[in-house]
């Protein structure tokens, strides 16, 4: 698959816009023990780095599969790739928030919810927590349980040529989210998978398929749907944590919107700068960041309060140098784990 490195700098960008959601809370638990004043900088709904990445995906999946729809033996190879892509890191993490849980569990918050949720965890099976809450052990595995989801879809229908095949699969989604809201509440999972936040892989893939028809904009085109993007998202903000059901329509289309604007330009243009080359790297690192990034901030909170660093620099000193700790720990654990496994597993699936 040819890399388009434009994506990969917003795949960046969104896994930094989680992080920075994220950190921001520490941020704020550090101020309080210290007596110092924060205010979370709210002007722009951060959680949508996830809507982001859910377009990318769907945009991704046709943009890499070009070559494999229509084969017979399509399938197997989508779900080998899929599985080496996204399972080692994710069980790895998860194990590691399971171990912590059951050794420190003051740590994170987080006891231990019962063997059942552990499993459902390992399989990306969405089940109510003990508290109710539809979420895994390792609460960011939300979103790849949603992503599992697309690419069991996604397997079904890539044995058919590319047209064909985008059509069921965004029919596929569309009707799931139809029957959702005309039937539901329905138990779980079924009321997880019929959630509209799927209608964000539809839009990707709609892209995906354009893109792959040649479809391109002139850089006037792809700067006004990228001013556009950010307003909209920027308007959006003070449904931070509250967009519910409309998530996909407040979110999801200006996330589109973004993935249009990067993805159908000149590549080679978009990158020859620096800038992009170091956006590329962070972006070849950006699932390893969204799954480490919350140790790395909490670690970095423990160290800052213990060793009395906290009471020295000021809350957004500590978000800078947490979220910087959270890119060096992830192209780390990218370039002597993530990778190398990968690489492994899928040669051993023959993907």
């Amino acid at each position: 698959m040819s890399k388009l490195v434009s994506v990969q700098v917003l795949r960046a960008a969104a896994a930094l816009s989680v992080a920075m959601l994220h950190v921001q809370h520490d941020a704020a638990a550090i101020a309080a023990r210290v007596g110092r004043d924060f205010v979370p900088f709210r002007a722009f709904p951060w959680e949508a780095g996830v809507d982001v990445f859910f377009v990318i995906s769907g945009f991704i999946m046709v943009h890499a599969s070009r070559r494999l729809f229509g084969r017979s033996e399509a399938r197997p190879l989508f779900l080998g790739r899929r599985i080496a892509r996204i399972v080692p890191i994710y069980w790895a993490v998860t194990t590691l928030f399971l171990a912590i849980a059951l050794l420190a569990p003051s740590v994170l918050n987080s006891d231990y919810p019962g063997l059942w949720p552990v499993i459902a965890s390992y399989l990306f099976i969405p089940v109510p927590r003990p508290d109710g809450v539809v979420q895994p052990l390792y609460g960011l595995g939300w979103t790849l349980n949603y992503e599992m989801f697309f690419y069991a879809v996604f397997s079904v229908a890539v044995v058919w040529p590319r047209r064909r095949a985008v059509a069921a699969v965004m029919a596929a989604l569309v009707a799931l989210v139809v029957a959702g809201r005309a039937f539901g509440p329905l138990p779980e999972p079924l009321g997880f998978w019929t959630d509209p936040i799927i209608l964000e892989f539809v839009y990707g893939m709609a892209l995906g398929l354009a893109y792959g028809e040649g479809v391109r904009f002139a850089r006037g085109g792809r700067l006004l749907l990228a001013l556009g993007g950010m307003g909209l998202l920027a308007v959006a903000a003070p449904l931070q944590g509250e967009a519910g059901s409309l998530r996909a329509l407040v979110y999801g289309v200006p996330a589109a919107m973004l993935v249009a604007a990067v993805a159908f330009g000149q590549e080679r243009a978009i990158a020859a700068g620096r800038l992009a080359r170091l956006g590329e790297r962070v972006g070849d690192a950006s699932y390893a960041l969204y799954l480490i990034h919350p140790f790395a901030i909490r670690a970095g909170r423990e160290m800052a309060l213990a060793s009395g660093v906290a009471a020295l620099i000021s809350p957004w000193a500590f978000v800078a140098l947490a979220l910087a700790t959270s890119i060096g720990a992830a192209m780390l654990l990218h370039r002597w784990f993530e990778r190398p496994v990968t690489d492994a597993l899928r040669a051993w699936l023959k993907a």
